[in-house]
């Protein structure tokens, strides 16, 4: 029997680290249930919002085995499994599966640049090793190696791989994988520069794949809601033009620079960076409080602005 399709908000998690630089493990209980509270289909842990890269491999373990703690019935829990390698990617998903987890997220392993051949191997191969739901997140800006529709579709026709969020900014790349009609999730990251917002739903998109939903949690849940009526559509419209100098500030650092140093300047769990990454300059991070003042968002979600937090490191 296939998967059941993920639709609405999927928000890609930051990792709240503690002063000394260890995972904060009730930051991420913290975040969870925030996100459950307002909307959010489901939470992706160890994306690239979550500093993934600079995870080790029994940090993803730990934090795998300690997220799918809080599993609930009303959101699901899914987990970024990329790994330098093949075989460290499917030791993650192993884990992942054996714990629990509601679906996995696996890409390209940076600077190794697979052929697309290649990369259709490797994303066969992580599906047979799942006994969760898979999503493929074709990053070529990041990665390099990209995914043709054909590739998609092909991918699409494993029956554990049923999730695609696409980061590239060609519409009619996303048209053709509808058009094909397979049993998959199609979704977009919410950087409004790729403009794929309007287009994937438009297209009948299954929802977004986004960062901006760790600051804004309830008007994700609205961009991302899949569109079955006009007033969706119009709902749609208007947050998203609402949010949209939000969703700018989010993308004015590499990802999750200006997310994760708001987030914590609003006094949500978050903690250093991961060195080389750094906090936004204090001029940058006040342009980002600004947004979230004259959007009134701070009093929506009851934020506590705490801009020495994050300026200090």
């Amino acid at each position: 029997m296939p998967h059941e399709l993920l639709t609405g908000s999927f928000v890609a998690l930051l990792t709240p680290f503690n002063q000394d630089g260890s995972i904060d493990f009730e930051g991420i209980r913290t975040h969870i249930e925030f996100q459950a509270n307002h909307g959010t289909s489901a939470v992706l842990l160890m994306g690239s919002t979550g500093e993934a890269s600079m995870l080790t491999p029994d940090e993803k373990k730990a934090i795998i085995s300690e997220a799918t703690k809080h599993r609930r019935d009303d959101m699901q829990i899914w987990f970024g499994c990329t790994g330098a390698n093949t075989d460290l990617t499917l030791a993650t998903v192993r884990h992942a599966s054996a714990e629990g987890a509601d679906g996995v997220v696996v890409t390209i392993p940076g600077y190794v640049v697979p052929s697309e051949a290649e990369a259709v191997d490797y994303f066969t191969e992580i599906a047979d090793a799942a006994t969760v739901p898979v999503g493929i997140y074709n990053n070529p800006t990041r990665v390099k190696t990209d995914l043709g529709p054909a590739s998609m579709a092909q991918l699409a026709d494993h029956e554990n791989v049923v999730l695609l969020k696409e980061a590239t900014s060609r519409g009619n790349q996303i048209g053709q994988i509808a058009r094909a009609r397979k049993h998959l999730s199609i979704m977009c990251c919410d950087s409004p520069n790729l403009g794929l917002c309007m287009q994937v739903m438009a297209l009948g998109g299954h929802g977004t794949a986004n960062m901006g939903g760790n600051i804004i949690p309830a008007e994700m849940a609205t961009i991302s809601k899949p569109w079955s009526t006009f007033e969706d559509t119009v709902a749609f419209k208007d947050t998203y033009l609402h949010v949209l100098p939000l969703l700018h500030f989010h993308y004015s650092a590499i990802n999750p620079v200006a997310v994760k140093s708001l987030a914590g300047a609003l006094g949500l769990p978050a903690g250093p960076f991961r060195r080389p990454l750094k906090p936004l300059p204090p001029a940058q991070l006040q342009a980002g409080l600004e947004i979230v003042r004259e959007l009134g968002i701070a009093e929506r979600y009851g934020y506590s602005v705490q801009p020495k937090r994050v300026a200090a490191g």
